[in-house]
């Protein structure tokens, strides 16, 4: 049976094609004007250092583990929503399948608030690292099981030329062992297991202890309440990625100032 992740990035393959052929990889280049960024990755390691709590807030219209989060779905509205609420940066799902988000969602949001933005997708093509500089992203999402070593290398790269922020995913040892030789100072942790879409909130627990200190860790998904950010809190972990806890919470400033404070 073919898991949730090798669809997904099947899927995403035959979406770069399609786009590909609409606007090419040169033209692409010629569109990117300036390559200035909101500070992504000033923000998480300043917090880290700082030990002052940071929430990278996550807007997202479904996924595949909780189907439909919101109906009515304006991201724009989320995010002003979320910036008056305190967080430091925005998250914002841009794959169409499967999270029914879209690259458009990021200017959108971008000509909103003045937060950082993250572009949160399957990234498998240096294509998408120019998309995500096009429409305005600061930062994009390296996931280490998709990637080799030499492609994430390479798209670090690519996204320093074009004034672009990283955060490398990972899940388990051997992936995080693998984003600690690669050097990159931002590490996230995933607490889902994204071939199953399993939740382990002790995954991040566990393998922070092999992380030396001068990284930055990110803590993803699973986080619902203030017990876990005080968990993460005590063990060095000052930045979070929260997404459908925020997004289903009957009044999204209250459950913010909750995490917080």
């Amino acid at each position: 049976m073919t898991d949730i992740l090798t669809k997904i990035c099947e899927k995403k393959k035959i979406e770069l094609e399609v786009s590909k052929q609409r606007c090419s990889f040169t033209s692409l280049e010629k569109i990117i004007q300036e390559k200035q960024n909101r500070g992504f990755k000033k923000l998480l390691i300043n917090s880290q250092k700082k030990r002052k709590k940071n929430i990278i807030a996550e807007i997202k219209k479904e996924s595949p583990s909780a189907g439909i989060i919101i109906k009515d779905y304006f991201p724009e509205n989320i995010a002003l929503n979320y910036e008056k609420s305190g967080v430091g940066a925005i998250s914002i799902l841009t794959e169409t399948y499967f999270f029914k988000g879209h690259l458009e969602h990021l200017s959108l949001i971008n000509k909103k608030i003045n937060l950082p933005i993250i572009r949160k997708d399957f990234i498998i093509d240096s294509y998408q690292i120019l998309e995500s500089k096009v429409f305005k992203a600061d930062a994009i999402l390296l996931i280490v099981s998709i990637l080799n070593d030499n492609q994430i290398k390479e798209f670090i790269n690519i996204a320093d030329n074009y004034g672009l922020d990283c955060l490398i995913e990972t899940h388990n040892e051997e992936e995080l062992s693998r984003a600690i030789n690669i050097g990159y100072p931002i590490i996230g942790i995933n607490n889902r297991n994204l071939k199953n879409l399993k939740i382990d909130n002790n995954n991040t627990l566990n393998l922070i202890k092999g992380i030396p200190r001068e990284f930055t860790v990110v803590a993803e998904s699973g986080i619902k309440n203030r017990d876990d950010i005080d968990k993460y809190n005590d063990v060095g972990i000052f930045n979070f990625l929260i997404g459908e806890s925020i997004l289903k919470s009957k009044n999204i400033p209250k459950k913010i100032k909750h995490f917080l404070d």
